[in-house]
């Protein structure tokens, strides 16, 4: 009797031994499976790039418009690594400068405001620190405040570069 006993509690602790082992197993082998499967399903983070604007070395918050001008500006500076456009005060309320390239115009009359930047005459951009009322093609908006476009664009000429970062 004490031989079956024995057998049987032995039998028991195999079972208990190797049914534990066995459960533990597939357990590991899923968590295997899920982080190869995370891994594989994760997308890979792309970066995107952006075109910036900088008023000097000041880079400045820009919204921009999405039309056929900025999608060509876009193309043009990614194609060249950045533009560099001097620019020029002009009455008052604006800066102006020859981007060395046309893009395609789609002037309508419009009411500028501070942070506006506009295409003019398919060749020229326009920042705002004033207002003003013309023909002209929206690219974008700088989201600065007026004293803070004022700071930048008053106070003489200056260069802005476009680049993709």
């Amino acid at each position: 009797m004490k031989k079956i006993i024995k057998a049987a509690m032995a039998g028991m602790l195999a079972f208990t031994v190797f049914g534990c082992a066995s459960q533990e197993q597939p357990a590991q082998e899923e968590t295997a499976a899920e982080e190869t499967n995370t891994e594989e399903t994760q997308p890979e983070e792309e970066v995107q790039k952006e075109m910036k604007l900088s008023i000097g070395s000041k880079v400045v918050p820009v919204t921009w418009e999405e039309n056929e001008a900025v999608e060509e500006l876009k193309k043009i500076v990614e194609e060249k690594g950045q533009v560099i456009v001097q620019m020029t005060m002009y009455g008052g309320f604006e800066q102006v400068g020859p981007l060395g390239f046309s893009l395609p115009a789609n002037d309508v009359d419009t009411d500028t405001d501070y942070g506006d930047i506009v295409l003019y005459t398919s060749n020229m951009i326009v920042i705002f620190y004033g207002t003003n009322s013309w023909a002209y093609t929206r690219l974008g908006h700088i989201e600065n405040t007026q004293e803070e476009m004022e700071n930048l664009l008053a106070k003489g000429n200056v260069t802005i570069t476009l680049k993709y970062e």
